[in-house]
């Protein structure tokens, strides 16, 4: 069931990709529910902005499938099921599952070095329970293990998908526990690349991204 959030203040000088994201975690949480109108001058209005960030940042939602557009009407928050969220989770895991077995193919010493540290320095941020923060450190995490896998092609397809799930994998981070199971998902993943372990890397991966479908679908709208 979807958590409500509490209404966030959104300040002058609005960007963009603030508007996104504070309008897609509206949507992911609830607060937000299929079927509300999204009127362009209220928008306008509430992040005081022009009309044109505006359109960009629901044309970002769009492309992200939260939110539909017809011609000279508002856009609509649209009905993420359970169904189609997994279907891009599964797309995703596979997608992933490829970065991690490159990257434990392909890394440099000083990737997998970086990556490690990195690893190891986000320990913190699920002991203090920083949220946000994590969130942060998850969005690099990946980007290092998409890079690692010298692949331009893959890292634009990983990149895209990645971007679709964004507010689905920010929320996750909202349920309890969560911070700490993902650290150590993450650690299995650091551990096969240190060790050059392909198919462990592939597999770690794979099961990381479907744990993070599974939690990420008490956001979805149940149902085909």
């Amino acid at each position: 069931m979807k958590q409500p959030r509490r209404r966030e203040v959104i300040r002058t000088g609005t960007t963009v990709e603030q508007m996104v994201r504070s309008i897609a975690d509206m949507i992911v949480t609830g607060e937000l529910l299929p079927g509300a109108k999204l009127d362009e001058v209220s928008l306008a209005a509430r992040f005081d902005v022009s009309r044109t960030p505006v359109r960009e940042a629901l044309r970002e939602l769009g492309a992200m499938g939260l939110i539909a557009r017809e011609p000279n009407r508002s856009a609509v928050v649209t009905n993420v099921t359970e169904a189609y969220l997994h279907s891009m989770f599964e797309a995703m895991a596979e997608l992933e599952a490829i970065c991690a077995r490159l990257s434990a193919e392909r890394m440099t010493v000083d990737e997998r070095r970086a990556l490690e540290l990195e690893h190891r320095g986000s320990v913190r941020l699920v002991h203090a329970g920083a949220e946000e923060e994590y969130s942060a450190h998850n969005t690099e995490f990946h980007t290092r293990l998409y890079r690692g896998a010298h692949n331009d092609h893959v890292f634009e397809m990983v990149t895209q998908t990645r971007a679709r799930l964004a507010p689905f994998r920010r929320a996750q981070f909202r349920l309890p526990g969560r911070l700490a199971k993902s650290y150590e998902e993450h650690g299995r993943i650091v551990t096969a690349i240190m060790r050059a372990d392909a198919t462990a890397a592939e597999q770690a991966a794979y099961s990381h991204v479907e744990i993070v479908s599974d939690a990420s679908a008490v956001f979805a709208t149940p149902g085909e």
